[in-house]
């Protein structure tokens, strides 16, 4: 009865997330748990050499998938769905999205996924004596103007798909800091993009002779806990095409999926971490002071609060991974064996709790795009193996969970290791984790350390695009977003913590070795491929 008038009077708040393989939403109540989800599947595309999604399905997925939390809410609480007290909205990190000053798509979404730019990264890094990757927003700009790119000198706005949607549902050109820091960097005392780097940018744009100046073009740079607008007539009917939507709800500034990420998992504090697994995989960890260098395996990017983060991101996760999954579901069903997609996910990673601690000899690679940690250009995906290696089920499926996470593994060594960061337990969160305890323990064995996940891990993101609107509503006068988190919403969260054994660390070195050691050949996977193509 509680939810059912909290419903009414409209005293829920809404997160929603355009992520890279489901599009997402979660209604949360006064006590910040779920009462009801929606989703939406759908998958990038490389078309032309670039990775990309269709706009118009964004828009399509979006309403479906906030129709199928309504239905779910009138089902559940015989309430249709109104009103919300607050609204969130989130959407997979970076690329590039320009329009004119009509608001009008000047090219295709260039997502995080693509390896494009690394001329424009290198070049960029150098003169601003700072990491900038090659999926940020302001390398896949420059890119296009060294390309020059005919639709460059019409760009009156540049923002990401987060940005692009609250855009569309408040009128709203802002940006959360988070999302933002990876759109270009940002000074964390001014919670502003770094004045100098912005000046050095526009003495580029003033050589190419374009008219418009960076600042100009990019978001509105807005902390967690600011406003952001509200949703506008046409925002509410765009969303809710039935017309039970009212306008005037408030909305926190958009973030990415890494940012909510990090609020879902309760990582925010400095010597928190966490790691996000899905299509791409990244951890992060808040950092105490800078690093003692630029690496260019390392991005510095921020907390939805504005704190320095230290990322490792890698464009691959677990699209291979998931591809091998679908291969044994097509046999099931040859054999005539019924089986859910989750019961079959719960065999086969099970199964690799079998398995020797180093795989028994079994090397994959999962690129299906370039890897830049790894110095992978293009992806090709690739299964290697000995004459006399185990290949067995249990040693192939833990292959395939270890590839998984071996490209972040290199990046995290340098953090841990060179950098001396210390993390004291890193928070699990995405797809990866559906299955209990199996994943967990291999990335355990990855980084050294506790890892722990959540119950609701696989539903992270909107949930913690959820909780930045519920902050944004409810802090308390001068109440940090971590104090909020650890007052207002963990204090009583269940979660399962594992660590890894020694053997089982010993087995990940091994594997990592041996992986290090084979790179060479999907280097050469790429150049020969390429040649006959």
């Amino acid at each position: 009865m509680k939810i059912k008038e909290a419903v009414e009077q409209g005293r829920t708040v809404l997160g929603l997330e355009l992520g890279s393989t489901r599009i997402k939403a979660v209604l949360i109540d006064e006590s910040h748990q779920p009462i009801a989800m929606g989703s939406y599947e759908w998958e990038n595309q490389l078309k032309e050499g670039i990775w990309t999604y269709d706009l118009e399905e964004a828009f399509k997925g979006i309403r479906q998938c906030y129709l199928e939390l309504k239905q779910q809410v009138k089902g559940k609480y015989q309430v249709t769905l109104k009103r919300v007290s607050a609204m969130g909205i989130s959407g997979m990190m970076h690329g590039y999205l320009p329009f004119d000053q009509k608001g009008n798509q000047l090219t295709e979404f260039r997502t995080w996924r693509n390896t494009m730019t690394l001329e424009a990264a290198q070049e960029l890094s150098t003169l601003f004596s700072f990491q900038i990757p090659q999926r940020w927003s302001i390398a896949h700009l420059y890119q296009a103007m060294l390309n020059r790119e005919d639709h460059v000198k019409d760009i009156a706005y540049l923002t990401t798909l987060a940005g692009y949607i609250h855009w569309k549902l408040t009128g709203q050109q802002v940006m959360g800091i988070g999302e933002a820091s990876g759109m270009f960097p940002v000074d964390t005392q001014k919670k502003d993009y770094e004045e100098k780097m912005i000046q050095s940018f526009e003495q580029l744009e003033k050589k190419k002779g374009y008219s418009w100046k960076l600042r100009d073009i990019l978001p509105k740079v807005l902390v967690a806990g600011e406003d952001a607008g509200y949703l506008t007539k046409e925002g509410a009917l765009f969303l809710d095409p039935e017309g039970d939507l009212e306008e005037g709800i408030p909305f926190c500034p958009p973030e990415g999926d890494a940012g909510t990420g990090m609020v879902a998992t309760n990582a925010v504090e400095v010597g928190t971490g966490n790691v996000s697994a899905g299509t791409s995989i990244f951890a992060m960890v808040v950092l105490a002071g800078e690093l003692s260098r630029v690496h260019e395996e390392l991005d510095i990017v921020t907390t939805p609060a504005g704190d320095n983060v230290a990322m490792v991101h890698c464009n691959n996760g677990t699209s291979d991974l998931n591809a091998w999954v679908g291969l044994f579901e097509e046999f099931t069903k040859e054999l005539g064996v019924s089986l859910t997609k989750d019961d079959l996910y719960e065999l086969l990673y099970k199964k690799a709790l079998e398995a020797d601690e180093d795989c028994g000899g079994l090397l994959s690679y999962n690129f299906y795009s370039g890897e830049h940690i790894a110095k992978v250009q293009e992806g090709r995906p690739l299964f290697v193996r000995k004459p006399k290696a185990k290949f067995t089920l249990a040693n192939f499926m833990r292959n395939h969970l270890y590839s998984s996470m071996a490209s972040l593994k290199i990046g995290l060594d340098i953090l841990l290791e060179e950098e001396k960061v210390s993390v004291d337990c890193i928070y699990g969160h995405g797809g990866l984790f559906k299955t209990k305890a199996v994943a967990q323990q291999f990335l355990s064995a990855a980084f050294g350390a506790p890892v722990a996940v959540m119950e609701n891990a696989t539903e992270g993101g909107p949930w913690g695009m959820a909780l930045l609107a519920s902050y944004m509503l409810n802090k308390k006068e001068d109440q940090s977003l971590s104090l909020f988190l650890n007052e207002q919403v963990f204090q009583h969260q269940p979660k399962l913590v594992l660590t890894a054994t020694n053997e089982e660390k010993k087995g990940f070195e091994e594997y990592m070795r041996q992986y290090v050691l084979a790179l060479p050949v999907e280097r050469c996977a790429v150049e020969n491929i390429k040649e006959r193509e």
